[in-house]
């Protein structure tokens, strides 16, 4: 992959990551589960960065390097699917998006306009009309919802559903990559500060060789998540999504053991993009769809 970004690419990254730095703090009175922000979610529709992949001199890949900075903030906003998924779909739909995978809740469901619907390998799609979700109390740092009724629906034939289901495995991967990042930041600056010992504990060499570790399974999750976008081949967003969920185990774990009992408080804004890594584990699958799906198109 020839990762020189042309001077549109640029200039598209740069105006995302300024849009971005506006909403990278935590309220000082925010001590929740969930942290949502409509005012991010107008900024980037005015400005029209969610059809991003639409413009063919910047294509999935720019829009891919847009959902991995904004999911580092610690608000849940639906730009994964808008900005990587929606182009991919047959037909004129609205987002925001949400997925329902075998009847469960998931992430922004009751406040999407267009449902991408997954049950025993078809998939379907659905306009979220009125009563047919509701929203659902969750610990994870997304906002759940559920449906409440079998809704009218379009079934995909084989060939776009394989389509939407790559499509989801990219985003789903570099938005973990986006939240992977923020994770190992946040623990990062704490480990810079606080002391233990007379010493920060950025200096013990145990948590060094640790965080070493979770870095370059950061590294790697956010690039093989960039050259699937890049390529748009299915064994590449299979790979990806695989090597996403399951580094984001690990080193979730880690970035709260790190953090020691702090990072087990709300008062922490660590639990903002774990939890939110926790919900994307299942998804498609989980790991083991996953893999399975790597041999499958990876492997003769």
């Amino acid at each position: 992959m020839d990762f020189q970004l042309s001077d549109d690419q640029l200039a598209i990254t740069d105006a995302v990551n300024r849009i971005a730095q506006q909403f990278d703090s935590v309220p000082s009175d925010f001590h929740g589960f969930v942290l949502t922000n409509d005012a991010l979610d107008k900024e980037l529709t005015e400005n029209q960065f969610f059809d991003i992949a639409q413009i063919p001199e910047l294509g999935a890949l720019t829009a891919a390097m847009a959902v991995e900075r904004l999911a580092r903030c610690p608000c849940a906003v639906e730009t994964a699917l808008s900005m990587l998924v929606l182009p991919c779909l047959p037909g004129d739909w609205e987002r925001p998006l949400a997925v329902v995978e075998q009847g469960r809740p998931g992430r922004f469901v009751h406040n999407a306009k267009t449902l991408i619907l997954i049950e025993d390998g078809s998939v379907a799609l659905a306009r979220n009309e009125s009563g047919l979700t509701e929203a659902v109390d969750s610990l994870y740092a997304y906002p759940m919802g559920r449906l409440m009724r079998e809704p009218d629906k379009v079934v995909l034939d084989s060939d776009d559903a394989a389509k939407v289901i790559d499509c989801l495995r990219v985003a789903t991967a570099i938005e973990m990559a986006g939240l992977l990042q923020a994770a190992v930041d946040a623990t990062v600056e704490h480990l810079s500060v606080r002391k233990q010992f007379g010493r920060q504990l950025g200096t013990f060499q145990a948590l060094r060789h640790r965080m070493a570790d979770c870095a370059v399974l950061v590294g790697g999750v956010r690039w093989l998540a960039l050259k699937a976008a890049h390529s748009g081949r299915p064994g590449d967003a299979a790979l990806a999504l695989s090597h996403a969920q399951e580094s984001g185990t690990r080193i979730a774990y880690d970035m709260h053991q790190m953090m020691g009992a702090m990072g087990m408080t709300l008062e922490m804004s660590l639990h903002l993009w774990t939890y939110r890594i926790k919900a994307l584990l299942s998804e498609l699958g989980g790991r083991g769809a996953q893999a399975q799906a790597v041999g499958e198109l990876c492997f003769d």
